[in-house]
Parts: structure tokens; sequence; C-alpha cells
């Protein structure tokens, strides 16, 4: 038995395929035959290099103010075209090879973001019910948009703002926005950016705000012709700093559910406690 020895057994060294970009990538398991297409799908993607991402970044950005001005301008509906939009760039996403979680929708993440989310709710209802029944602060909640019946108030917060409005917006600032600009930059000029472009998709509906809200037109009533630039520029600067906060949730829980709580808070519970307010103003 003394000239047996046992054979010493080595991993096998794992195959590193060069790319364009310079990142080395392990090469493709010749057995797994399930996933190879989407491997070679994403090799490809890689090798296309820091430009073709980028040209992919800013065809979201183009995508974006071609939806807005549809909404806006072309006054399509938008509990058609909120869907739509948001499958369609999720589904762009997806071909460009971001992942679930870096579109803040992993299933590992959801209890997560739904947990801050009802958290925000709670919150932002505290306020609201503060501010109703302040007398000197109700008069903000007078939107002539939303002096609706408690049917009609119901329906506008429950399916036309969540179908209608936060989908596409949360879809498209806090999910596929987000996840295309962390490829190019760190997280917080990530969150800057796509909280910068989130207020400059409000500034068509800014332009209704003086006409349609009694606080804002009182506000603005001694500015002139400028009434309108400070309402839009005050707008798109209060918008920004919502998105900064609501991308701060999506960043901290990871999921793309906490930021939805929030807006669905500020929007849905801003309608269902306007009708309070109009009915107390009575």
């Amino acid at each position: 038995m003394e000239g047996m020895s046992l054979p010493v057994l080595r991993p096998a060294a794992v195959a590193v395929e060069p790319t364009p970009g310079g990142v080395p990538v392990p090469a493709a398991d010749p057995h797994d035959t399930l996933h190879d297409p989407v491997r070679r799908h994403r090799l490809a993607l890689i090798a296309r290099g820091r430009r073709a991402r980028l040209a992919a970044t800013v065809a979201v950005v183009f995508a974006l103010v071609g939806l807005n001005v549809a909404n806006h301008v072309l006054g399509w509906d938008t509990m058609w075209l909120g869907p739509l939009g948001a499958v369609t760039l999720l589904a762009f996403a997806r071909w460009q090879g971001l992942t679930w979680h870096q579109l803040g929708l992993a299933r590992h993440t959801h209890a997560r973001g739904i947990r801050w989310g009802l958290g925000v709710i709670a919150v932002v209802g505290a306020v609201y019910l503060v501010g109703i029944l302040l007398p000197s602060t109700r008069t903000a909640f007078l939107d002539v948009r939303y002096h609706l019946p408690p049917a009609g108030a119901l329906l506008t917060a429950f399916v036309m703002i969540p179908i209608g409005t936060i989908l596409l917006e949360e879809v498209a600032f806090r999910s596929v926005l987000w996840g295309f600009l962390s490829r190019h930059a760190r997280m917080w000029q990530v969150l800057v950016g796509s909280s910068l472009l989130f207020g400059l998709w409000h500034v068509f509906p800014a332009m209704a705000s003086a006409t349609g809200n009694a606080a804002i037109g009182s506000a603005v009533a001694g500015l002139g012709p400028f009434a309108k630039v400070a309402v839009v520029g005050g707008t798109v600067l209060f918008t920004a700093l919502g998105g900064v906060l609501a991308g701060e949730l999506r960043r901290r829980s990871g999921s793309l559910f906490a930021s939805v709580g929030m807006h669905w808070a500020t929007n849905a519970l801003g309608v269902l406690f306007g009708v309070l307010a109009w009915r107390l103003a009575a």
C-alpha cells in the first residue's frame, strides 16, 4: 500500500470572457442550456459599452417627455395611457438588462416596502387632519378640481389616481429611470436627478393650479403677469422635494412600494380630506 496515493482533486478553473468594456464576465457553462439565451443577451448588453447604455437612458427620458405631452397637451386618457406606459417602460428596462432588484420590485423587498408605505400613509393622514381642522390652513385643501360628492371622491382616490397617475409616475421615476441612472451615477446623484425630472414632469399641471386652488390663487394674486411663472416654479420645486423624499423611501426600503405609499397618501388623501374641507368651509 506504500506505493499507492490518492489523486488530488482541484477545482476547475473558471473561464473568463473578456468584453470590450473591460469587465470580465464568467464564461457560460456549456451544460447550462436553460439560461444560455438570457446569459448571451446580458453579455451582449455589456459588450455594447457605456455609450449604448447612455443612449438607452436618454431614450427613457424622451419617452417620458412624450408621455407628458400626450397626457397634458394632446389630452390622452391617463386611465389607459398610464398602465400602457408603465408596462412598456418596464419591458424596455428588462430588455436592457435591468433586474427586478434594480427596479425596486424584487419579491424579497415587498413586505418591507409595504410597511414603510403604510407608515407614511399614517403620518400624512395625521398632518392632513390637522390641516383641515385649522381654519388658517384649510383653504389649501379647497381645490375646485376635487369639489366632489363622496362617491366621486372615493372613485378618484382609489381608482383614478392610482391607475391614472401613481402607476406611471412611480414606475417611470422611482423604478425604470432610477434603475437606468444607477448604471451611470452614484446614489445621491440618482436621487437628485430623478427628483429634478419628477419636478419638471409637473410643469403642465402647474399651469392650471392658480385658477383651481383658492390658496394658491390668492398667494400669487399680487404678482400680476408673473403669477403663472411663480406657480410653475413653486410647483416644480415642491414636487422635486417630494421626489427626493419619495426616492429616499425607495432607497432605504429597497422597494417601490414605499414611495407608492407616500405618493398615494399625498394625492389621494388630499382628495378625501379636500371633500371634508369643503364641507367644513360651507
